[in-house]
């Protein structure tokens, strides 16, 4: 059975990230669809080696503001259609989104917002809801009509308990409040699969998150906020999914899954 490898990694700043070894990751093959959240440059502010290097196809999309949000991709695979569009200003400016097809997979790059707001004031949750129902709404029809769909990239919420190290005291923080954690689950109850759960039900101490302040990662004080969600027209060719927490070059580290090549022609 031919397969291809998918992963999502929040790189907190492509440029940082390649100055800590992302290329040299890169190009040992990890897989052979990449993407990424947090890029935080314009393309024409990357080198040359990062923005083309050999062998991969790549695709940008960077919000209005400087040195905030995007994504990108790389990408083995030449794929159809790349689509970045909302169709509403307060979420295309921020760059969060590429939809890319390949094939009948459509694959769903995200960077869904953090809540927090400037002041940890969790100002930010009602506009972040509001991203999370518009994907949501963007992807109702394909999904009931059964097309393979993978939505991947950081979430920004923690679903439940066993998905963070210290629980109780974070039911007030953003990323693990009750409304935050309600529209994860409104995704799964729809019928969305949370594929590293699917495949390690119970598992405690998988995360994909960790403070920068010394020793918490060393600890594995961490929240599990990235995810690759899959449709039910998805999930027969989803064969494993994993977490890379010994990647490093971020404050999150690269989660992914691996599918059977016929998801592509499904």
């Amino acid at each position: 059975m031919a397969k291809t490898r998918i992963i999502s990694w929040n790189i907190n700043g492509l440029r940082a990230c390649v100055r800590k070894g992302f290329m040299d990751w890169l190009e040992n093959k990890p897989a052979e669809i990449v993407c990424l959240q947090e890029v935080r440059a314009r393309e024409e502010q990357l080198e040359e080696k990062v923005k083309n290097p050999k062998r991969w196809n790549t695709h940008f999309v960077a919000a209005e503001r400087p040195g905030y949000s995007g994504v990108g991709l790389y990408s083995r695979k030449k794929w159809d259609i790349i689509e970045t569009a909302t169709g509403k200003k307060e979420f295309d400016c921020e760059g969060r989104l590429q939809f890319m097809h390949f094939g009948e997979l459509l694959i769903v790059n995200g960077y869904f917002p953090n809540g927090s707001g400037k002041n940890r004031d969790n100002s930010r949750i009602p506009y972040k809801l509001d991203f999370y129902k518009k994907v949501f709404r963007m992807l109702n029809k394909d999904f009931k009509a059964g097309k393979p769909i993978l939505v991947l990239g950081d979430f920004n919420t923690a679903h439940e308990e066993i998905d963070l190290a210290r629980p109780k005291g974070n039911h007030g923080t953003s990323g693990f409040c009750p409304e935050e954690r309600a529209e994860v689950t409104r995704w799964l109850k729809a019928g969305w699969v949370d594929t590293f759960r699917h495949f390690h039900p119970d598992e405690t101490g998988h995360y994909t998150w960790w403070s920068n302040r010394p020793g918490v990662r060393e600890r594995n004080v961490g929240w599990r906020i990235d995810y690759v969600m899959a449709s039910p027209g998805a999930m027969p060719y989803v064969k494993d999914a994993t977490i890379l927490p010994d990647v490093m070059g971020s404050d999150h580290c690269p989660i992914g899954v691996t599918v059977d090549n016929k998801i592509f022609s499904a």
